[in-house]
């Protein structure tokens, strides 16, 4: 099994000609991971790493993709914030897809990463790794973007859809809009023709979705930022919708540690958290600063985007002119295109295992049926290190959020 963190640029399936992307291989090597023969040397050679390393010496091993959902983790390293904290770090890894950067944490390479909400929920109760959620990365950050000639979600009828990973938070908003539509999310090999109400929807890494979009492979993408504005700008697709005017405020990515380190570690993991707290805190307030932080002309080089792209998404100055399109409908949410605030909120765990079980992914997914979302809730997310972090920077309030620590999930149409 190749556990090379390093980002591989050549397509990973076997067929050209196969339609599903990098799924089926994933899957496979995500599945391998599953099992004990595989996951306890991974965990034997975790083990003899952390004796290595005591207490503090551990360094921080960033692992990102090269979205806005990193944003906190990179400027956290480019600002040195973590060594305010007393810290190392390494330098971060950028990682091509989804499966390459949950394959690299279970393994160790890495130990502070950005993770879609529902693959928190695959790594700790469908692969048995011991990961716990100790923050959220962001909110919103993402859209569903479209053919030119697409002026519906109707319209996707027949088509296909291409979304990051089956465990995300976009194939869950996505099924969610198919069905308002009375359309079902099918998953069929290139060249299948479909039923009517049908729309075919297969994985492809973030990076590959505009060159897809472009060349019609594929009818939309569902993903991350700064794709659907890279889109735009090369007039290749238009946003249909935000996937947080759908669901207000969500979490997209989720900062995951190995329990481990809370365990054997606990001031290493407030260090990290404290640190990613006020990285938040700095992006929300200097927006355009983020933007040339991660653009490919910035000192760190974190992302191959250009600054026209990131200032798009994070300094968020056209956001009111989707409002008047009616791209937006529930204008009364006032939000940002992408926003930043780090409390893992117990009623979103609650409602993502809720809607995960309503959502079509492939693989075994009867480890979801045993889940209770107030459990979850409770198990998954250890919120201990972020509300000591919260108090530094003047708790909530510090994000326009109220002081109380709850709130109520709010989907729309």
């Amino acid at each position: 099994m190749n556990l090379d963190p390093r980002p591989n640029y050549q397509h990973l399936c076997a067929s050209a000609d196969c339609g599903c992307g990098m799924t089926r291989r994933d899957l496979l090597r995500l599945g391998a991971l599953t099992s004990a023969s595989v996951v306890a040397p991974l965990l034997s050679a975790g083990d003899a790493r952390a004796q290595a390393f005591k207490g503090d010496d551990q360094p921080v091993r960033i692992g990102y993709l090269p979205i806005t959902d990193a944003t906190p983790l990179l400027v956290a390293h480019q600002r040195r914030l973590f060594e305010a904290e007393g810290l190392r770090t390494e330098a971060p890894r950028l990682f091509r897809s989804w499966a390459q950067l949950v394959e690299a944490f279970i393994a160790g390479q890495v130990n502070v990463v950005h993770l879609l909400s529902p693959t928190t929920l695959w790594v700790r109760y469908g692969s048995k790794f011991p990961a716990r959620v100790v923050a959220w990365n962001h909110v919103n950050g993402s859209a569903l973007t479209v053919a030119n000639d697409i002026q519906s979600v109707a319209q996707l009828e027949g088509k296909t859809v291409a979304i990051p990973f089956w465990y995300s938070i976009h194939n869950i908003v996505l099924q969610q809009l198919l069905r308002q539509h009375g359309l079902t999310a099918v998953n069929r090999p290139r060249g299948e023709a479909l039923k009517p109400g049908q729309v075919n929807l297969v994985v492809l890494p973030p990076a590959e979705m505009v060159s897809a979009l472009a060349a019609r492979s594929v009818a939309g993408f569902i993903v991350a930022e700064p794709f659907n504005a890279a889109a735009e700008n090369l007039k290749v697709g238009h946003v249909l919708r935000f996937v947080g005017d759908v669901w207000k405020n969500h979490a997209c990515c989720l900062v995951t540690l190995a329990e481990r380190d809370l365990v054997e570690r606990p001031e290493w993991a407030q260090r990290v958290t404290n640190a990613l707290v006020k990285a938040q805190l700095w992006t929300r307030n200097n927006q355009l600063e983020t933007a040339k932080l991660l653009s490919n002309t910035g000192e760190g080089k974190y992302t191959p985007h250009a600054l026209p792209v990131l200032s798009k998404v994070l300094a968020a100055t056209d956001y009111s002119e989707y409002e008047k399109a009616g791209i937006v409908k529930n204008k009364g949410w006032n939000q940002r295109r992408i926003d930043f605030q780090p409390y893992p909120y117990p009623s979103y765990t609650e409602q993502l295992v809720r809607s995960l079980r309503e959502t079509t992914v492939e693989g075994d997914t009867r480890f979801l049926q045993a889940l209770d979302p107030s459990f979850v809730a409770r198990d998954l997310v250890d919120d201990r290190f972020v509300r000591q972090a919260l108090q530094s920077v003047g708790g909530l309030p510090a994000f326009g959020l109220s002081a109380d620590f709850t709130r109520r999930e709010m989907l729309g149409a």
